[in-house]
């Protein structure tokens, strides 16, 4: 079995088009990660999620910690077996949770003991339990336990858990056992604040990780300050290892991180845009709850290699949303990852051309020129 390699293959400014060399495959980056938050992309069969491109998708840790539990997942031979996922798999410890689930949980030195969402019973998480229910679900990458918060928030807040987020990174690591094409990512903290993020990257790196993640981002933070706090957080990170943005985002975030160097991308927009309507096309995004779509026999893109954006038309996925059938979200949720994984294809492509900056503007301007004409009859 290989080792867990990241190869830069092409430079343009900060951006760099890479291959990850993992146990269960290699993925091409820049690389969006549909997200499996219960080992199931949502309204997809894994062979739909594959038939996109994406080469790896994420599971959450907490979510399957309590169902079906990862003792189960084990049984049944690790996450990949289980869901019929035949690439890599990346888990998210839970610490997201830490800031979405705040109010049903407690958090000390230790870890967190949460209240389960489904039944109330208790359950502690800590960076050594994080570290060994993602060596149960046999994942790819893992990730370390983290404190994320809301912003805005106090700088002192926002220290202290980005100071904790680096002791439990510390205990992660320890924890962690090393086998080849398997890797574990450390996440860096630190709110909009340079100097926070200056001080958890070098203490990370210091640890040593086989990746760097950048959390505690796209939670309330105006576009603007994400990208200043990348600019500020990046230089600090190893070149030769990849850099993950958590939870992010619209395409205009992925191209303006892309060209600040980041690598690896997640987040629900893509799905839970589709459960509710909204469609992703190189026209920017469209509503298929509005009455404009009702006569429109036209597709989302006829110009699409995806079945649904290219061989449906918008007056039937209206009807499909309006009646709430499950139709509807299938292939709405097919076209938006399919959008995403074509959008990074697109970028990978430029920086590979060393066009990347012309690419970029030609997506931005795409996206903000709003939907096709309305059909009229």
């Amino acid at each position: 079995m290989s080792a867990f390699r990241f190869e830069i293959l092409a430079r343009d400014g900060a951006a760099r088009r890479g291959r990850l060399l993992t146990a269960h495959g290699a993925i091409e980056t820049p690389a969006f990660m549909p997200v499996g938050t219960a080992a199931t992309v949502k309204a997809m069969t894994p062979e739909m999620v594959a038939a996109t491109g994406a080469q790896i998708v994420l599971a959450n840790t907490y979510h399957l910690m309590l169902r079906p539990g990862a003792e189960r997942i084990a049984e049944l031979g690790g996450l990949r077996r289980f869901m019929n996922w035949p690439g890599p798999v990346l888990t998210d410890s839970g610490g997201f949770q830490v800031m979405s689930l705040a109010a049903l949980r407690t958090l000390n030195e230790n870890g967190v003991i949460f209240a389960s969402h489904l039944d109330g019973s208790r359950h502690e998480l800590t960076p050594e339990r994080a570290i060994a229910l993602q060596r149960l679900f046999d994942s790819t990458i893992a990730m370390q336990l983290d404190w994320c918060i809301r912003l805005p928030a106090p700088r002192a807040e926002v220290a202290r858990a980005m100071e904790l987020s680096l002791r439990w990174a510390e205990r992660c690591k320890k924890a962690f056992a090393p086998r080849p094409g398997y890797a574990l990512f450390g996440i860096v903290q630190g709110g909009t604040d340079p100097e926070l993020r200056r001080r958890s990257a070098e203490g990370l790196v210091a640890l040593g990780f086989d990746g760097y993640a950048i959390g505690g981002l796209a939670v309330g933070e105006p576009q603007a300050e994400m990208f200043a706090t990348l600019e500020a957080t990046v230089p600090f990170l190893p070149a030769d290892r990849p850099r993950y943005l958590m939870g992010v985002g619209k395409p205009a975030d992925i191209v303006g991180a892309v060209m600040r160097g980041i690598d690896l991308f997640d987040c629900v927009l893509p799905t839970r845009s589709g459960r509710t309507a909204q469609a992703f096309t190189r026209f920017g995004p469209v509503n298929l709850r509005n009455a404009r779509h009702a006569r429109d026999p036209r597709p989302l893109d006829e110009t699409s290699d995806c079945p649904a954006a290219r061989d449906y038309s918008r007056a039937y996925l209206h009807h499909l949303v309006k009646s709430d059938e499950i139709l509807g979200a299938i292939l709405l949720t097919w076209n938006n990852l399919w959008f995403y994984q074509d959008l990074m294809r697109r970028l990978r492509t430029a920086i590979a051309a060393g066009r990347l900056e012309e690419e970029a503007a030609a997506i931005l301007q795409e996206q903000a020129q709003g939907d096709i004409p309305p059909f009229e009859a």
